[in-house]
């Protein structure tokens, strides 16, 4: 089932307006990941992913470039902490958002062909501070405590160097966890009898996605083949451009695209990635390919997903209402998104 979590004032679920991008409220599609302490999976060499003790909503699509504009306008007048870089404003491998002004009076637009697709050139410590700013309600203002340098995750100059920094207890929104993003894309309760499992691909398939922009009968996703790029010219697609390619849960482009960053600290010099993107083969695209790289790289294959995470003490909730047996299973269709679920409400 789908969730739209609307932050300031309305929009169309998915759908970012140019009119909005000048203020900072803006609206990230959401989808529900219920069945918490669902088993990991244990198929590949590297094992162990998946398993999530809690119920969480996911972005429904990556963050795309209209979503971190608005995030720009509304704290990188000054931009303290270089959110922004300059190969942002490419309108092949980019994602089309362009500065102007001087330090103090920057502002940001975006081309609009590039407003509904993924922004990218990000680093791992631009994506935490993007989900800082959704935690502090989306302020405006200089890139300090109250806006983008604490809330989900505490920012300090030491943690960043040493590549130690998790999210706080009281996060709300954050960049997805690897159990968040693995569960979301590839988790399917209702497989092996409706004891739960797995797919090799965030499109509700074992087999590896085509590359059909027509989309007809699902499973397809935006990575490398020929012709290359699929969309005139533009390397990346618009989010939910395969509409029927969703996964169990109903997220959109897990697989290609962009890469994803998660929280997983690989080792003390890297974080983790997962999904592949436009520039990769079909087999980084698996739930057994795990890749890395420094948190401060920003290349243009690289974007990211937040995830929404339950105030404190509804896990409580949550359990009380397991014990009362409110689960069900039901298929939602809900204007071509489609997810099969047993969720706990």
């Amino acid at each position: 089932m789908r969730y739209s979590a609307v932050l300031g004032a309305a929009a169309p679920a998915g759908v970012l307006c140019l009119a909005s991008l000048a203020s900072a409220a803006i609206t990230i599609d959401t989808v529900h990941v219920g069945n918490p302490g669902n088993t990991a999976d244990t198929r590949y060499d590297t094992t162990g992913y998946g398993s999530v003790s809690y119920a969480y909503d996911i972005g429904t699509y990556e963050v795309t470039a209209g979503q971190y504009t608005a995030f720009l306008n509304a704290v990188a007048a000054t931009d303290t902490y270089s959110l922004y870089n300059t190969s942002m404003s490419d309108t092949s491998y980019g994602s089309g958002i362009t500065r102007s002004g001087s330090s103090g009076g920057y502002s940001y637009t975006v081309d609009p062909a590039f407003v509904n697709r993924p922004v990218n050139y990000v680093s791992f410590w631009d994506a935490t501070r993007f989900a800082n700013w959704l935690s502090n309600g989306q302020p405006t203002g200089a890139q300090d405590n109250t806006t983008t340098e604490d809330g989900a995750y505490t920012l300090t100059t030491t943690g960043i160097d040493n590549n130690t920094i998790t999210r706080n207890a009281n996060a709300k929104w954050v960049v997805t966890g690897e159990n968040e993003w693995y569960k979301a894309a590839y988790y399917d309760p209702t497989l092996n009898g409706g004891s739960g499992g797995y797919y090799d691909y965030p499109t509700s398939s074992d087999t590896a996605p085509g590359r059909d922009l027509a989309d007809v009968s699902g499973n397809n996703a935006n990575y490398y083949g020929d012709p290359y790029p699929i969309d005139s010219g533009k390397y990346t697609t618009v989010a939910g451009e395969f509409q029927n390619s969703d996964s169990p849960y109903g997220t959109f482009d897990q697989c290609g695209n962009v890469w994803e960053w998660n929280e997983a600290i690989i080792t003390e010099l890297y974080r983790g990635l997962r999904g592949g993107s436009f520039s990769d083969v079909a087999s980084n695209l698996a739930a057994s390919h795990r890749d890395s790289t420094y948190p401060y790289n920003e290349s243009y294959l690289t974007g990211f997903r937040v995830a929404s995470l339950p105030e404190p003490g509804s896990c409580v909730m949550v359990l009380c209402l397991a014990s009362a047996a409110l689960m069900r299973r039901r298929r939602c269709d809900e204007s071509g998104f489609h997810v099969n679920v047993a969720e706990v409400l």
